[in-house]
């Protein structure tokens, strides 16, 4: 009978780690966040905010990147993975794809606001006067020759780029290829630059796939310096080598305006109106995403997301904008914070 009622035990006791093993129990009292460089003044900033206004422990921000937030994400629910990942860029349809695939399969999005991406330079140089055209040409790997045809970028200095450029040797340091600020450039303005000759706008019909490899693929010769993901750093070597120039967001330049400025962009200047109303060419929406899995499983999700979409965090007059975030309008963000408050699953 012993022997019996041990082997029924030891089967209950199998069934228990089966089923903890698809859904993973687990208890938390830190929240966890990793993600975008760009969104993580802001993350840090509110979590902070949270941490003494509440009796929660203030949440882990860790800055890994957009792209190696997501991934860190959707590696699997359980206390072993994240809560929270930031993104300068929208989720992509893979990346869902990959969460589900590891179990993450109810995720909230949130859009908290806008950033703009700015050329910098130390204020001991000239301000630069720039078009998308002319960061293309300077940037890209291959370039028109004017012939319908590519060649190996050429280009050596700005003025070989525009005659109306300063004799200065090219040198830009920017994002790795997983940060969502390197995406974003790309799109808008690598891309943006690459659209105004009119037999690559064309390509994009013909053959999609070379359109993107021409206009998305940064030179590797030395002229553009990846700096990985600590966009202060960046900040630190332009203000000691002002002949060169960083592409971060605009916070950063923000919170660094005594030693840094930001070009002209087809015109426009990296300013918080311009980039608000839409006229600063090269600018983007900021994300985060929550495992809703971990809602109530970690303390203080909720409460950190009713903190994060609150007015006084990311309003017109709220903290958020002091460290260089470009607000929602009234109406977005009210549905935004509705989203929030419902805890909406992500819809792509």
């Amino acid at each position: 009978m012993l022997k019996n009622t041990t082997k029924f035990a030891a089967l209950i006791l199998g069934a228990t780690v089966l089923a903890a093993g698809s859904a993973p129990a687990f208890a938390r009292d830190q929240i966890s966040i990793v993600g975008s460089s760009t969104v993580f003044p802001f993350a840090t900033t509110v979590a902070e905010r949270f941490g003494k206004s509440t009796s929660f422990k203030t949440p882990v921000v860790e800055s890994t990147g957009s792209g190696g937030g997501l991934k860190l994400f959707c590696s699997g629910v359980g206390d072993k993975h994240p809560d929270i990942t930031n993104a300068s860029r929208r989720i992509k349809a893979s990346e869902v794809k990959k969460c589900a695939s590891n179990g993450v399969k109810e995720i909230i999005e949130v859009k908290i606001g806008y950033d703009g991406i700015v050329l910098a330079n130390s204020v001991a140089s000239s301000q630069m006067e720039i078009s998308l055209k002319d960061l293309f040409l300077a940037l890209a790997k291959n370039v028109p020759n004017g012939d319908g045809k590519t060649q190996a970028n050429p280009y050596k200095t700005w003025k070989d780029v525009n005659a109306e450029l300063p004799s200065v040797k090219i040198e830009v340091m920017g994002p790795p290829p997983t940060s969502g600020t390197r995406d974003a450039f790309v799109e808008l303005a690598m891309e943006g630059g690459c659209k105004k000759f009119d037999w690559v706008k064309a390509l994009k019909k013909s053959d999609k796939n070379a359109y993107k490899t021409l206009c998305h693929t940064i030179r590797e010769d030395g002229a553009f310096i990846e700096s990985g993901e600590n966009d202060n750093l960046i900040v630190q070597k332009l203000a000691a080598n002002p002949s060169a120039f960083g592409i971060f967001g605009f916070s950063f330049l923000d919170q660094n305006s005594d030693t840094l400025q930001g070009s002209k962009v087809n015109g426009v200047a990296p300013e918080f109106e311009e980039i608000s109303n839409g006229n600063y060419p090269i600018s983007r929406s900021l994300y985060f995403y929550v495992k809703k899995a971990h809602i109530g499983k970690t303390d203080g999700i909720q409460e950190y997301l009713n903190e994060f979409s609150s007015d006084a965090a990311w309003g017109e007059e709220g903290y958020l904008t002091d460290k260089g975030l470009i607000p929602m309008s009234a109406e977005e963000r009210k549905e935004w914070a509705s989203k929030v408050k419902n805890l909406e699953n992500l819809s792509m």
